[in-house]
C-alpha cells in the first residue's frame, strides 16, 4: 500500500519555520511585505488571493493588495508595476492569473523586477534556473521538489516523467529535476506512446488538468506519482489527473488532490518572499 504525500502536514511544518525566519528579520528592523495585484473579479482568483492573505498573517508577513478594473489598459498596468519596483518596503509583487485577455501577461511579469519576482516568472529567473543559479522557483516546481526531499524520496539518477509542458509547471519542474540529477523526460498533447513512456518512470509527475488520465495500467510498479491536477467533476468533487484509488496498492508514493501539492505551492510563495526580503 502507498505512502500517502501529505501536503497539508509538510506544509504547515514549513510554514512554522518560515514564521520563526520572519521573527529574525523583523528584529533585524526588516519587515517582509507582499504587493499583490489582482485585475477584474475572477472568483477562482478571489479565493487564491483570500488564501494567500490568510498565509501571510499567519508568519507574519506583510501584505498590501491592488484591485485594479478589468477595463484597464496595458501603461497603467505596467506604471503600476514600476511604482511597486521601486518601493523599498515592498519585497515581492504577484500579479494574480488570469488577467483579461487585451493585456500581455508577459509583458507583465517581465517588468516585475526579479529581485521581487516570488512567481519566479521573470526571464532573468527563468535563465538563472536554466543554468542552475539560485534564483526564485516557481512555487509549484518548488513545492513538488521540497515533498519529495522531505519524504527522502532520492531524485538523484532516478527517471522522471513529468507530463505537461505550462511554463508555469511543466517547463520550470523539468528543469528543476534535472538540476537535482534526474534523468527527465516531458510529454505533452503531441507525445506519442505515452503509456510506453510512463510506465518506465520512477517518479511520475502530471500536470495536465484532466480528470483520471493517468490510469493504473500507465504506471510501473512501486513509481512515486505526483499529481498537480486540480479538477472539478460534473458532481462538484475535486479530482486530480490520477485515478488514485486504483493506484494505492500499486505505487510507493502518491499525493492525494485535495491535500497534496496545492498546499505546498501556498507555502512556497511564502518562502519565496523571505528569501526576497533577506536580498537572497
Amino acid at each position: 500500500m502507498a505512502v500517502i504525500i501529505d501536503g497539508r502536514e509538510v506544509a504547515k511544518k514549513i510554514k512554522e519555520e518560515l514564521k520563526e525566519k520572519v521573527n529574525e528579520l523583523k528584529e533585524k528592523g526588516i519587515y517582509p511585505k507582499l504587493a499583490v495585484i489582482m485585475i477584474g473579479k475572477d472568483k477562482a482568483s478571489e479565493i487564491y488571493v483570500r488564501n494567500k492573505s490568510r498565509d501571510c498573517d499567519y508568519v507574519g508577513i506583510e501584505y498590501e493588495e491592488f484591485f485594479l478594473e478589468e477595463s484597464i489598459t496595458m501603461e497603467t498596468l505596467l506604471n503600476l508595476i514600476d511604482e511597486l519596483n521601486k518601493r523599498d518596503d515592498i519585497h515581492g509583487i504577484l500579479l494574480q492569473s488570469p488577467i483579461p485577455e487585451h493585456l500581455d501577461i508577459r509583458k507583465a511579469f517581465n517588468k516585475i523586477d526579479y529581485r521581487k519576482d516570488v512567481d519566479g516568472f521573470n526571464p532573468i529567473n527563468v535563465g538563472k534556473l536554466l543554468i542552475g543559479e539560485d534564483t526564485f522557483i516557481p512555487c509549484t516546481p518548488l513545492g513538488v521538489i521540497k515533498l519529495l526531499e522531505q519524504y527522502n524520496i532520492q531524485i538523484e539518477g532516478k527517471n522522471a516523467v513529468v507530463i505537461g509542458r505550462s511554463n508555469i509547471v511543466g517547463k520550470p519542474l523539468s528543469q528543476y529535476l534535472l538540476n537535482k540529477d534526474a534523468t527527465v523526460t516531458v510529454c505533452h498533447s503531441k507525445t506519442k506512446n505515452l503509456k510506453e513512456i510512463t510506465s518506465k518512470a520512477d517518479i511520475l509527475i502530471s500536470a495536465v488538468g484532466k480528470p483520471k488520465v493517468i490510469t493504473r495500467d500507465m504506471v510501473k510498479e512501486n513509481a512515486v506519482i505526483i499529481d498537480v491536477g486540480i479538477n472539478r467533476t460534473p458532481d462538484g468533487k475535486i479530482v486530480g489527473d490520477v485515478d488514485y484509488d486504483n493506484l494505492l496498492d500499486k505505487v510507493s508514493y502518491i499525493t492525494p488532490v485535495p491535500g497534496g501539492v496545492g498546499q505546498m505551492t501556498r507555502a512556497m510563495l511564502i518562502n519565496n518572499i523571505i528569501k526576497a526580503a533577506e536580498g537572497k
